[in-house]
C-alpha cells in the first residue's frame, strides 16, 4: 500500500547573521615620539583627541592622527618608575567639557597606588594645570613593586571605577585579594563629584558591601590578581576584566553591569579555572569563573594578558560586537563574542605587533592599540579580505528554496558557490553566482530547485581572484514533508527504483553527489506507478530530480550496491 500526502504550499524562512570572523590589522598611526605608552583614552569633549599615557609620567595628545608637541601632563617627580610602576592610566570626568577635571592613576614615590585629580588650563584644552593636583585616594602597596593594576574608567552611573593588583610578589603571599579590609586585588567604585572637601570622594549608596563590616565600602568586586587592563562595553555597559595569571593561566572575566558588583573572581584560591591555593577557601562554585582562559605557552597562549574593548565603531561592520584582547609576550590576539546560546566563540590570530600594553577607544568608537615599544595603532580589518557577509537567508517555497545574502566591503571576489546538505557536515554545490564587486554593498539571490526534504543546511563558499576560499556560517531551512510523488525502496539495494506520482511526470534524472548525470528517462507525462530500471550504481548518495507538469522535485537517496 502506498501512502500519498497531498502537496500543500508552505512558507518558511530562516535567517542568521553569517559573518566570518574578521581578520585584524594594526594600522600604524604614531610610530615615533612615544616612550613606553600604556594607556590611550578620549576626553569625551567632542574633539576626538586621543590622550596617550606614558609610563614615565607624561601624557601626550594625538589629534587627527598627529602627535602634538609637548606634554598634556608631565609629573615624573611624583611617581616611582621601573618594572610595572609608573603613570598607568587617565580618565576624564563625564562632565569634563564643562568642569575640566580629569584623574590619573600612578605609583607614588613610596610605591603606593594613588589617584590624583587635575584640571586643564582655562582656555587651553591641550595642557593640564599641574598646580590643581589633589590626591583623591592612596592605597598602601608597601612590599613589592609588581601587581599594581592600573586602569581607570568612569561607568555609565558617573562613578569612577578602578582595578588594583594584589600587592605583588607571586601567589599573593599576604592574601590581599581575599581580604575585605584591603583595597588590593579589588575592583573599586567611588563617587568623585565632591570637588571641594577632603577626601574628595564619597561611597555610592548602592556599593555592594556597604552593610558588610568585614569588607571596605569602596570595594565593588574582589578576588583579582593583576587586572592590568579592563573596560566597559560602550553599548551595553557590560564589564570585561582581563586578569594577568600566575604561572599557568591567563583569563578574561565578563559580567553584565547589573551582576558585576559584590562578586568574587577567585584569586588566590583559583587561577583561571584551576585550583591554586585553596587553603581557607570556599567551594569553587562560590567564585565567578572566567569566560575564557589560555595557557602559558607560545603556541596557543601567552604569558601576560592585555585587556581590550568590545568594538562599537561604525567603520568596520565585521568587527562590531567582538571583544579584542592580546598577550603582551606572545603577541597573540583573541576575538571573543557571544555565541547566542550562553557560551562564547573565541578566535586566535597570530602575526600582529607584540608588546601590546593597552587598548583604547576614540570618541567616535574607533579602536586603538599601544605597543610599549612606542607605537600607536588603529585596529582595523584586513583590506585583503574578499568580502563580509552581513546576513544569509534561506526561504522554502513551493518546489524550490530561495537563498539570499548581502555583502559589504566586497572586493577582489571571483564567485560565490551555494552549497547545501542534509546533515550540516557534508555539502554539495547547488550553483554558482559571479561576484559583482561594486562597493559599498551588494545583494544576491539564488533559486535552488528542490522539494522533497524536511531539513536542509546552506552555506556560501567564497572564492577570491587569488584563489583564497572562505565560508559563511550555516543557515538551516525546514518544512513539512509534503509529497505528491514517492520514491521507493529507499535505501536502494537493487537496480529498480519505483516512482509513484499523483500528477503526470515529464522526466526523471539521477545525478551522483559530484553532479554527474548517471540516469535519465523521459516518461511521456504518465502518472501513477512508474518503474525505473537503473544501470549499476556504486554505493553512495544520489540526487533524483523529477519534473512533473507543475513542479520540479529533488530527493536524496542512498544506494547500497550489490554485485
Amino acid at each position: 500500500m502506498v501512502l500519498l500526502i497531498s502537496a500543500v504550499p508552505f512558507l518558511f524562512s530562516a535567517s542568521i547573521f553569517a559573518q566570518p570572523v574578521p581578520v585584524l590589522v594594526y594600522s600604524p598611526v604614531v610610530t615615533t615620539g612615544l616612550s613606553s605608552p600604556v594607556d590611550v583614552v578620549n576626553a569625551g569633549d567632542g574633539s576626538n583627541r586621543l590622550f596617550v599615557v606614558q609610563q614615565g609620567g607624561q601624557v601626550k595628545i594625538v589629534s587627527g592622527g598627529v602627535l602634538l608637541p609637548g606634554n598634556f601632563l608631565d609629573i615624573p617627580d611624583s611617581i616611582s618608575g621601573g618594572g610595572e610602576r609608573g603613570l598607568l592610566s587617565i580618565a576624564f570626568h563625564p562632565n569634563y567639557e564643562s568642569n575640566r577635571y580629569f584623574f590619573v592613576y600612578y605609583t607614588n614615590t613610596a610605591g603606593d597606588l594613588r589617584i590624583t585629580r587635575f584640571q586643564t588650563q582655562a582656555g587651553n584644552p591641550n595642557a593640564a594645570d599641574e598646580s590643581t593636583g589633589v590626591v583623591i585616594l592612596t592605597i598602601p602597596h608597601p612590599t613589592y613593586s609588581n601587581h599594581n593594576g592600573g586602569k581607570l574608567n568612569f561607568g555609565a552611573d558617573g562613578h569612577l571605577y578602578f582595578a588594583t593588583g594584589d600587592g605583588g610578589s607571586g601567589g599573593d603571599p599576604d592574601n590581599n585579594s581575599q581580604n575585605g579590609n584591603s583595597l588590593l586585588g579589588k575592583m573599586i567604585r567611588i563617587n568623585v563629584d565632591n570637588f571641594t572637601t577632603p577626601p574628595y570622594y564619597t561611597i555610592p549608596a548602592d556599593n555592594p558591601y556597604v552593610t558588610n563590616p568585614s569588607v571596605r565600602d569602596e570595594i565593588f568586586a574582589m578576588g583579582l590578581r593583576n587586572p592590568w587592563r579592563w573596560s566597559f562595553d560602550k553599548e551595553t555597559n557590560d564589564m570585561w576584566i582581563a586578569d594577568v595569571g600566575q604561572g599557568a593561566w591567563e583569563e578574561v572575566n565578563f559580567r553584565t553591569l547589573a551582576t558585576s558588583g559584590g562578586i568574587n573572581y577567585g584569586w588566590r584560591c583559583y587561577e583561571g579555572n584551576a585550583a591554586y591555593n585553596t587553603s581557607g577557601c570556599l567551594p569553587q562554585s562560590s567564585y565567578t569563573a572566567p569566560i575564557f582562559v589560555y595557557p602559558h605557552n607560545s603556541a596557543t597562549g601567552g604569558f601576560s594578558i592585555t585587556g581590550g574593548h568590545v568594538y562599537r565603531g561604525s567603520e568596520y561592520a565585521a568587527m562590531v560586537g567582538y571583544y579584542i584582547c592580546a598577550d603582551y609576550v606572545s603577541g597573540k590576539t583573541w576575538l571573543i563574542r557571544s555565541n547566542g546560546a550562553g557560551g562564547w566563540n573565541t578566535t586566535q590570530q597570530n602575526g600582529l605587533p607584540g608588546n601590546i600594553s593597552g587598548f583604547g577607544e576614540a570618541e567616535n568608537s574607533d579602536l586603538y592599540a599601544l605597543s610599549r615599544n612606542g607605537s600607536l595603532y588603529k585596529v582595523i580589518t584586513s583590506t585583503v579580505l574578499p568580502v563580509t557577509l552581513l546576513d544569509l537567508k534561506a526561504t522554502a517555497l513551493n518546489g524550490y528554496n530561495e537563498i539570499s545574502w548581502r555583502t559589504a566591503n566586497e572586493q577582489n571576489v571571483s564567485f560565490f558557490e551555494i552549497e547545501f546538505g542534509d546533515d550540516g557536515t557534508n555539502y554539495t554545490v547547488a550553483g554558482r553566482i559571479n561576484a559583482i564587486n561594486i562597493p559599498p554593498a551588494n545583494n544576491y539571490s539564488f533559486r535552488h530547485n528542490i522539494s522533497l526534504f524536511s531539513r536542509l543546511y546552506y552555506r556560501i563558499k567564497i572564492t577570491d581572484k587569488n584563489g583564497r576560499i572562505s565560508y559563511s556560517d550555516t543557515v538551516q531551512v525546514t518544512k513539512p514533508v509534503t509529497r505528491s510523488v514517492l520514491l521507493y525502496p529507499v535505501p536502494l539495494t537493487g537496480n529498480q527504483l519505483n516512482l509513484y506520482a499523483q500528477e503526470p511526470v515529464e522526466w526523471v534524472v539521477i545525478c551522483a553527489a559530484d553532479g554527474k548525470q548517471v540516469f535519465r528517462k523521459n516518461t511521456a507525462n504518465v502518472s501513477g506507478f512508474i518503474p525505473l530500471e537503473l544501470p549499476h550504481l556504486q554505493t553512495g548518495v544520489y540526487w533524483v530530480r523529477i519534473k512533473t507538469r507543475s513542479n520540479l522535485f529533488t530527493e536524496r537517496i542512498l544506494v547500497n550496491s550489490r554485485r
